[in-house]
């Protein structure tokens, strides 16, 4: 587990930035020890340890990149057009002999080059002739139509970085090379809770004055996505003793605990005094709508994040603060969510000052244009906001006002976990 000082996040303003955070986690939140050696097919959406450096080039011969005609360039023709007999065929797969200067060789895509040949011309530029020779163009360069060994990746050359989470194509790659095994960081243990007596779980007793748990379901969805090894606790009541008894529980055996609700200034609001009762915290106020009450602390070294009862806002907050802190405790590199640029369909007023989001959907405008359309209601308890909608708009701290055919910057549910 990784141990963080009391005063990891301290922070001297009164409202943090999205981007004051996400700095304050990149420089402060340390990986987690522990390392695994999987199988490949157990290697995706994992974090790399260290640099793979590639134990052979790729592709590992020379080959040729099309269906035809190999011959050594001392051969090419110059000027014009010449004839050449044909005195192989080598297909993928198969191993070739050294091509005899002056002749030709029938070759297919992926085949090993002849020792000696170095340059392919494509089928169909060339002519078949009746006595079986090939008639080659003249004008192609030496090595046209010919991947050279190492031409992708050199041997000993950084194949994958260390720290970067692994997508398929990585796995490809590795499998390319002849592995078969890589060391990854360990997953990361993650405790979260509900807190309130306003909610009860799915499918249980209700009284008329409760409402069904979602953001904890949420919130195990979104960190299994990140790969986490999940432990949810259930729901805590408002019970300042109980709460921090399970908090100071779920600190010692997780890397991160991470709850929903109770964080804000109300009088029932009890994770900030059962936070500090056992390690420090600090409350953010984030210049961000939907989601401003967010916490962070630390308890006994184990980092602590109290997201908003409002799964709008839960949701928001996860992108922005969870998860790149799940990505600082994996050790990888910080993966910035890269926006997709848009036009509004719609009008909007917002404060300066703070970073706000609008939920959107997309779609094709007459002129080819991808718009935004926002979701016609306002609300951070809205879950069908999130359901029906594409993803969010992001709005600056200097944006004020929204007027049809704005160029802005819209953020697919898919990128942000």
């Amino acid at each position: 587990m990784v141990q963080l000082s009391n005063d990891c996040f301290a922070f001297g303003g009164k409202l943090m930035t999205i981007d004051e955070a996400l700095a304050l986690i990149a420089t402060r939140v340390q990986p987690v020890d522990g390392e695994e050696r999987l199988p490949l097919a157990e290697c995706d959406n994992r974090v790399l340890v260290a640099p793979l450096h590639a134990p052979l080039p790729l592709p590992l011969f020379a080959n040729s990149a099309v269906d035809g005609y190999a011959l050594g360039g001392a051969d090419l023709p110059q000027g014009e057009p010449r004839s050449f007999p044909v005195t192989a065929r080598v297909q993928a797969g198969a191993a070739a002999d050294p091509i005899t200067p002056g002749t030709a060789v029938r070759i297919f895509t992926g085949a090993p080059m002849p020792q000696g040949a170095d340059t392919v011309f494509m089928q169909e530029d060339v002519r078949l002739e009746a006595d079986g020779s090939v008639t080659l163009p003249a004008g192609l360069k030496p090595g046209a139509n010919m991947r050279p060994a190492g031409e992708d990746i050199m041997q000993g050359a950084v194949a994958i970085p260390g720290g970067r989470r692994l997508r398929p194509q990585h796995v490809a790659l590795a499998a390319a090379l002849g592995l078969t095994h890589l060391t990854l960081r360990r997953r990361i243990r993650v405790a979260i809770f509900s807190t309130g007596d306003e909610v009860v779980e799915p499918g249980g007793p209700r009284s008329s004055a409760q409402l069904f748990d979602s953001n904890r379901f949420m919130l195990g969805a979104l960190l299994r996505r990140l790969n986490c090894e999940v432990h949810d606790l259930g729901i805590l009541r408002d019970d300042r003793a109980a709460l921090t008894g399970a908090l100071k529980d779920a600190a010692g055996t997780h890397d991160l605990v991470l709850t929903s609700g109770g964080v804000s200034a109300g009088e029932e609001d009890h994770v900030r005094a059962a936070i500090e009762s056992v390690g420090s915290l600090v409350l953010w106020s984030l210049a961000i709508k939907p989601g401003r009450p967010v916490a962070m602390g630390v308890i006994a070294g184990t980092p602590f994040i109290g997201l908003p009862g409002n799964p709008v806002a839960s949701f928001v907050t996860f992108a922005y603060v969870v998860r790149p802190t799940i990505l600082a405790l994996s050790g990888a590199t910080p993966e910035p969510l890269i926006g997709l640029p848009v036009r509004a369909a719609f009008a909007y007023k917002k404060k300066k000052g703070r970073r706000e989001y609008v939920r959107a959907s997309l779609q094709w405008a007459g002129d080819g244009s991808m718009e935004a359309v926002k979701f016609p209601r306002e609300g951070a308890g809205l879950l069908s906001s999130l359901a029906d909608t594409d993803g969010i708009i992001e709005l600056g701290e200097d944006v004020e006002r929204v007027t049809p055919g704005d160029h802005l910057r819209f953020l697919a549910y898919p990128i942000l976990i």
